[in-house]
């Protein structure tokens, strides 16, 4: 059984809308169910038996909120980022020191349908290296402009990851099976610039060939990101 990562730090600004003002976003309801329960009701359904959740801005709002309302199976413990201000991939360091094996990392802010956590839960990454979790649906992805790219090639390895890509073939999800050697090339790459994003942990390993993926295929999966997106989730699974 592995342990999850859930990344809560970050401000969550663009979300805020009219309705929205003062809650912190993995606290935000999508179908009446904050994102952040969503997300640890994911990470059942993918077999993991802890999970960390680093939080940042309004941390100890979240801790609270969540000690309140979830009662699930999951141990769940929090851990603060300091650099919250910066890159999300410093998140990922931050959990570093509670994960020693294979770890299922997500955002408090995605939501995924349960037979893409079933994936997960059974999936196995390279040794050394991570899975990143890829929709191949592009013309379903929702306000793709705003979407991660990536371009994959014919062993389902990254050649290259990010929003602006000229060139690409799929979507990153958000979700990620990862190994030791993910945060190894984090660290790296904190310790060269002082910061890390995911997608830069990612290309650092594809160079090395040790970053896969994982076809989703027709499942459903959203950022819920702007006030746009929230209520796209919400009419997609009331749906």
């Amino acid at each position: 059984m592995r342990t999850g990562i859930i990344l809560a730090a970050g401000f969550g600004s663009r979300l805020a809308g009219s309705h929205n003002e003062t809650r912190l976003k993995p606290l935000t309801p999508v179908a009446g169910k904050p994102l952040l329960i969503r997300t640890l009701n994911s990470l059942e359904m993918a077999a993991c038996h802890n999970v960390i959740v680093v939080v940042g801005y309004g941390g100890e709002e979240v801790k609270k909120a969540l000690n309140e309302f979830y009662s699930g199976p999951l141990s769940v413990d929090f851990v603060f980022n300091p650099h919250y201000e910066k890159q999300n991939g410093l998140s990922l360091l931050a959990a570093k020191d509670h994960v020693s094996n294979d770890f299922v990392l997500t955002m408090a802010d995605h939501v995924f349908s349960d037979d893409i956590m079933k994936l997960a839960a059974v999936h196995q990454p390279p040794d050394e290296g991570a899975t990143l979790f890829v929709d191949y649906n592009i013309e379903d992805v929702f306000d793709l402009d705003d979407a991660t790219k990536v371009y994959v090639d014919e062993k389902e390895r990254v050649v290259r990851i990010g929003k602006q890509l000229e060139k690409f073939n799929c979507i990153d999800t958000g979700l990620f099976i990862g190994t030791q050697g993910m945060i190894e090339a984090g660290n790296s790459l904190f310790k060269e610039k002082g910061d890390a994003s995911l997608s830069e942990i990612v290309e650092a390993l594809a160079g090395k060939k040790k970053m896969n993926t994982k076809d989703i295929k027709e499942s459903f999966w959203q950022d819920v990101d702007t006030p746009e997106m929230l209520a796209y989730a919400e009419q997609q699974l009331m749906a």
